[in-house]
């Protein structure tokens, strides 16, 4: 069976730092769209007040997201990459560095599997 896609639905716990750093996001973002072989297209970061982040990288296989909450020393990851070129667990990888976190949980889905 060939799936149009992959999907890393990641939870990083008990991370130790940038849970509240945007332009340190944003620049792993466009680090995670390289390192992943994408096309990246558009990033996109928001701040919270009192805390706490999410990004977007729109590409072109199709997006890397992102949201922290500082307070629980957490955030979830999800790379969504289409066709055979994108390599998602390399973005994945920019934010174990990023986040240094304790502990990581993910889980792949295969979407639009072609019977």
């Amino acid at each position: 069976m060939k799936a149009l896609g992959r999907q890393l639905v990641v939870e990083l716990w008990g991370c130790e730092r940038n849970l509240n750093e945007p332009e340190e996001i944003r620049k792993a973002l466009q680090e995670a769209v390289d390192r992943a072989n994408a096309t990246g297209l558009d990033i996109q970061v928001h701040t919270f007040n009192p805390h706490g982040v999410s990004g977007v990288a729109v590409i072109a296989e199709s997006h890397i997201s992102l949201h922290t909450w500082p307070e629980l020393s957490y955030v979830a990851l999800d790379v969504f990459t289409c066709g055979d070129k994108a390599i998602p667990e390399a973005a994945v990888e920019v934010f174990r560095e990023l986040f240094r976190p304790q502990r990581v949980e993910v889980l792949e889905i295969k979407r639009g599997i072609q019977l």
